[in-house]
């Protein structure tokens, strides 16, 4: 059966009546991976400070978590189709809060570096299965809408996490910050399990092969782009990684195609809707994913905001994609999804072109400008990149596909934040003076701990030019995607509303499901 004959049969008389509920929990389960890190760049100062964290010890309390997710997200989509998405999702849940608590424990770098692995395994449960029932719960037709509220959510965690994460900085010590995941991860199970109904795939066997490669494989690639561009890549363990990740992944690709029970449906990529997204989604997550580590930097060690008024700062980029969200899902009733992707990865390359020509003297106004086109550009783009990929995924592989869609943004996160922060240290130490003190030629925070009024000037200037870098890598990457989108997306016209069902289908459906 094809994916058109799948949408087909989701016929308006079989919509679950609560799946407007169920959408607010998977909002709810989303706005918990949200805010904890939207938080934690605020936090970065102050682990600097607290914890005598170095650079290194940042990258690695950032990769850690993607590391550990990227590696588990296709094991865990496929587990979810198999065992149940809800009972993956809480479970996911559990997990999540439960290393949210150990976190305020922790006294050294490396104790923070391991709960945020601890955490990456529960958002890898959680996360493919918001989106799996999702796709199962509504159908195309309502999946547009659903997809604007499942983004305007996040864009809602970029609100609330910097802005009572920043009051709780002010305030508090620098762990408090993992406390707001505690919270809203039991509401979020409360209602799950209250509200939604458990959903999984036809039964399959279980590819363990397959689960070992593809962890092997995947957890490889993503710590050699972290490694590679930070300790270098003629290192023997970054080689090691190299080599496991080429061979898990080409074992993987293998055996998929030759498996009876294959845990990841290869022929997706056949799909140009599936493959040209992906790729887009790719490219674009790396042009943006370093954008928030740069800023919130850039607020609080250049203009001396606090964290609160950083996180205050960001609030009409949050509701710019928030309100454009709603609008690129109207519009996609009318306009195809290639071009609302085109145009919004465009519109998200003029606002790095604003963020680029920023220096220590731009005001606020120069800086939220660049910041509100790049929300009225992914505003335009997310439903429709996401209504295009998981279109092409059919219902009995909901959760792989979702797992392989958050897979190839993972991927696109952990280069961004491994090689564009690896270049942007780079082009920072080179701008400093070859006699300025190791602390402060290895980050702006440690040129400004040394209390000299003249090394802080120029390694603030420093800073802005290898903001300013990594912007225009970030215009490149944004406009390669719109290109990749022009080129691999099918031209699709938008599909016609459905017909209306007869008064009684609805009845029995309803009073069937009571």
């Amino acid at each position: 059966m094809d994916s058109n004959t799948v949408r087909e049969t989701a016929v308006p008389a079989e919509r679950d009546p609560r799946r407007w509920w169920i959408l607010a929990v998977l909002c709810l389960s989303l706005l918990v991976l949200v805010v904890d890190n939207t938080v934690l760049n605020l936090a970065i100062p102050a682990l600097m400070t607290d914890l005598k964290a170095t650079p290194a010890d940042i990258q690695w309390v950032l990769d850690a978590y993607i590391l550990v997710f990227a590696g588990l997200l296709l094991t865990s989509g496929s587990l979810s189709d198999r065992f149940g998405r809800r009972r993956l999702l809480l479970l996911g849940l559990a997990l999540f809060g439960g290393a949210s608590t150990l976190a305020v424990l922790v006294t050294e770098p490396w104790q923070l570096i391991g709960v945020r692995a601890l955490m990456g395994v529960g958002g890898a449960l959680l996360m493919p299965s918001t989106l799996s029932i999702l796709i199962t719960v509504f159908d195309e037709h309502e999946r547009r809408k659903a997809f604007a509220a499942w983004s305007a959510v996040a864009m809602l965690g970029v609100i609330a996490g910097p802005t009572v994460g920043g009051f709780l900085l002010d305030h508090y010590w620098w762990g408090s910050i993992f406390l707001l995941n505690v919270p809203v991860a039991a509401v979020a199970i409360l209602a799950a399990v209250l509200l939604m109904p458990e959903s999984r795939g036809p039964a399959r066997k279980l590819d363990p092969a397959g689960v070992v490669l593809s962890t092997v494989g995947m957890t490889a690639l993503v710590y050699a782009i972290i490694a590679g561009p930070a300790d270098g890549w003629s290192e023997p363990r970054v080689l090691v990684a190299v080599a496991l990740a080429v061979l898990g992944l080409g074992a993987f690709v293998f055996w998929e195609t030759r498996s009876a029970s294959p845990m990841l449906p290869l022929e997706l990529f056949r799909d140009r809707r599936f493959s040209g997204a992906s790729f887009s989604i790719v490219l674009l997550s790396f042009g943006t994913g370093a954008l928030l580590l740069m800023l919130t930097q850039y607020l609080q060690l250049v203009h001396d905001y606090t964290p609160i008024k950083a996180g205050l700062a960001l609030l009409p980029y949050a509701v710019a994609a928030a309100l454009f969200n709603a609008v690129g899902a109207a519009l996609g009733q009318k306009v195809s999804n290639k071009v609302l992707i085109m145009v919004g990865l465009a519109v998200i390359s003029v606002g790095f072109v604003v963020i680029a020509f920023l220096d220590a003297s731009s005001s606020y106004g120069a800086l939220i400008t660049g910041l509100m086109i790049m929300g009225v550009g992914g505003g335009l783009a997310g439903p429709a990149a996401y209504a295009t990929l998981l279109g092409a995924v059919p219902q009995q592989h909901a959760g792989v596909g979702s797992a392989l869609n958050d897979t190839v943004q993972q991927v696109g996160m952990a280069l961004s934040v491994a090689v564009l922060g690896s270049v942007l240290a780079g082009v920072y130490t080179s701008r400093m003076p070859d006699e300025a003190p190791a602390v402060a030629r290895e980050s702006l925070a440690g040129a400004l701990s040394l209390n000299d009024a003249g090394l802080a000037a120029i390694a603030r200037d420093a800073f802005i030019k290898a903001m300013s870098f990594g912007s225009w890598a970030a215009v490149g990457f944004s406009l390669a995607a719109a290109v990749l989108a022009a080129v691999l997306l099918p031209k699709l016209r938008p599909a016609p509303a459905p017909a209306p069902a007869p008064a009684p289908a609805p009845a029995t459906a309803l009073s069937g499901r009571s």
